[in-house]
């Protein structure tokens, strides 16, 4: 029997990784920046709660977009050539970092400018989502789809780790740096993917109108339980535990670490992604991979609530003095949860990008992946949102923990709404996935 080909011994793949390895790194660089900007641009008029809230508006500009346009983007996905979709998306990320670099460059940047921007890098997400998922399966056999799903993290998660950090030293070195580093990094990114090959592609099938094709992604999801408690489990689990929406404020204003610090505290959930990703590229998960998936999700729940609680201003609640004391200690628990929640979410990832990508027909895994970005998107912006409206009105500490709790309460309700889950024991799906389609109304 022949050796299993590994992803990267294929033309196609290698291009794929790279160009997704350095839009990470450009988005999450901006991303935090972004992030940053905002944040320091309240503060000068506003305190830590009113400030707070406007995080939560920058995750609110930046799914509407999403929101809107998802369902689009799959149909698109699965009728247009997959590889244009994503390059015109990088093309759009590219000038939306070429505008900030020039507008900091000469100093003009404000709130405005900042919430346009990240409304229109949710446009050029909500394309380059569903048409890179679906792309993918596409690029190698179905046999290593798993093998090639953890290599693929293995880029996202290195430029999550990477792009932080780079943004916080860039903008500590020149405000408009961080930007014209990104736009070149996406301007990369295009020329690989313009290496990628014609590639399958089964278009979409069906009579029905384009509306009602946009549905079906809708409908497939309903139907198929594990596939939809995958997605919901990550949907709620996210939008309750989204921690890394207050890192700005602890970096700031409570573990008082400054823009550097606050690179290695985003960069810190990547760090244990990454780990685990490299993990499953060389001993891929086989067995009872939905118990896997739903213990992931309450130690993420877990670390976000031992984040939350690394603030020194809980030190009087332990009977110490947090005036004149060591920070040294919260940071490095801060980090330590961090790595943990990152790591947790990585297993949780990988089990769940493998079981839509295996579980769904390639004619519809555009709409399918709409459906998922639109997922994921809500549970990281209205995430961020949550945390911020909720950091506005409870204070930053308390709605971190509280958070955390909830994404553990949320995964012992999906063990037993979602039985589907706990009985997956591989990612081996059926020779034939059924789906009913929209049909037509009778005249």
């Amino acid at each position: 029997m022949a050796a299993v080909q590994h992803p990267f011994a294929i033309h196609n793949f290698r291009a794929y990784f790279l160009a997704r390895l350095s839009t990470t790194l450009a988005q999450m660089s901006m991303v935090i920046v972004i992030g940053w900007q905002v944040y320091d641009l309240a503060r000068r008029t506003m305190d830590v709660k009113e400030a707070a809230f406007y995080l939560g508006l920058i995750g609110i500009a930046q799914f509407l977009p999403l929101l809107v346009l998802s369902l689009v983007a799959g149909w698109v996905a699965d009728r247009v050539d997959r590889r244009w979709i994503a390059r015109g998306s990088v093309a759009i990320e590219a000038g939306c970092a070429i505008t900030l670099a020039v507008a900091s460059y000469h100093e003009h940047v404000t709130l405005g400018l900042l919430f346009f921007v990240a409304a229109l890098l949710g446009v050029a997400r909500a394309f380059a989502g569903p048409s890179l998922q679906a792309l993918a399966p596409n690029l190698v056999p179905k046999a290593i789809l798993p093998t090639a799903i953890a290599m693929s993290s293995v880029s996202w998660q290195a430029g999550t780790v990477l792009g932080p950090t780079m943004g916080g030293y860039l903008y500590a070195a020149s405000h408009w740096l961080p930007y014209a580093v990104s736009g070149a990094l996406f301007t990369f990114s295009f020329l690989m993917l313009s290496l990628i090959g014609r590639v399958p592609h089964n278009s979409v099938r069906g009579t029905a109108n384009p509306f009602r094709q946009m549905l079906e992604g809708l409908s497939y999801v309903r139907q198929n339980r594990l596939v939809l408690g995958a997605i919901s489990l990550d949907l709620f689990a996210v939008l309750l535990g989204g921690a890394t929406a207050m890192l700005p404020v602890y970096a700031r204003d409570i573990l008082k670490v400054g823009a550097d610090g606050l690179g290695h505290l985003r960069a810190a959930p990547a760090v244990g992604a990454i780990a685990v990703a490299l993990w499953f590229s060389w001993r891929p998960l086989r067995t009872n991979v939905g118990v896997k998936m739903l213990a992931a999700v309450a130690v993420f729940g877990g670390a976000t609530v031992a984040f939350g609680l690394s603030a020194p201003a809980l030190l009087p609640l332990l009977g110490k003095s947090a005036v004149g004391h060591d920070s040294a200690p919260a940071v490095l628990l801060a980090l330590t949860a961090l790595f943990v929640l990152g790591a947790a979410d990585m297993v949780s990832v990988y089990v769940r990008q493998s079981l839509i990508q295996l579980y769904t027909p390639d004619d519809m895994r555009g709409r399918v992946g709409a459906v998922s970005t639109l997922f994921i998107s809500g549970s990281n912006e209205l995430g961020e949102a949550e945390s911020g409206f909720l950091a506005a009105a409870i204070g930053p500490v308390a709605a971190v923990v509280a958070g955390g709790i909830g994404a553990i309460l949320v995964t012992a309700l999906w063990a037993r709404i979602f039985p589907e889950l706990r009985r997956a024991r591989t990612f081996e799906a059926p020779a034939t996935l059924e789906f009913t389609p929209v049909k037509e109304k009778a005249e």
